[in-house]
């Protein structure tokens, strides 16, 4: 049983304030597009938000929206909040500027956490994607003491969790296209990416 979560909120300054999660992709709404492919796995769905209201009529009525009890903590304060409300124990956890998301590699990321871990993430060219990564719940008593020395990325937790990585070798290995790590940090990615997924139809 897998929780699956988008971190949704934030400013987007570098996307001329538009929301990434609302972002047309393909044939849909990037949240709806990411929602889709975690229900492959997921039976728990939830979006963080630091504004519920957008969401509203865009994600279905079984989807969890929750905001951050500690706001303005980026990633982490909104990581820390889904993790304290998922219902189940591991929790995939992504960001909401990444459309390739693969729930193939989420399952295998699960098994790998399964063998002890209180996290399994990607490593890939050597760098570690926390926002594509599968978390035990009770990871969030160690966000609180991060929160309160103000860090705001996920990649400081991974020093204080005991995990273990899926390297780009063992991932290709099992059919996994390595684009599932990418992020949209700008228009320039969004259309790049947009042209990308138009050259697959």
């Amino acid at each position: 049983m897998l929780s699956g979560v988008v971190l949704a909120g934030g400013t987007n300054h570098r996307m001329k304030g538009e929301l990434k999660a609302l972002l047309p992709f393909g044939e849909k709404l990037m949240i709806a597009r990411q929602l889709d492919r975690m229900r492959d796995l997921c039976d728990e769905l939830i979006v963080v938000t630091h504004d519920p209201k957008p969401f509203l009529n865009i994600v279905h009525r079984s989807v969890r929206i929750i905001t951050d009890y500690y706001e303005g903590h980026g990633p982490l304060g909104g990581m820390h909040a889904a993790l304290s409300l998922a219902k189940h124990s591991s929790v995939w956890v992504v960001g909401c500027d990444m459309p390739f998301i693969s729930s193939k590699a989420a399952e295998l990321l699960l098994e790998r956490k399964r063998d002890g871990f209180e996290a399994a993430v990607p490593l890939i060219a050597g760098e570690s994607y926390p926002l594509h990564g599968v978390y035990d719940r009770a990871c969030a008593s160690h966000i609180i003491p991060l929160l309160h020395k103000g860090e705001r990325q996920v990649s400081a937790l991974l020093k204080k969790l005991f995990w273990s990585e899926l390297d780009d070798r063992f991932l290709c290995e099992n059919g996994i296209d390595l684009n599932f790590v990418f992020r949209i940090k700008s228009i320039e990615d969004y259309e790049a990416m947009s042209r990308l997924e138009a050259s697959k139809s």
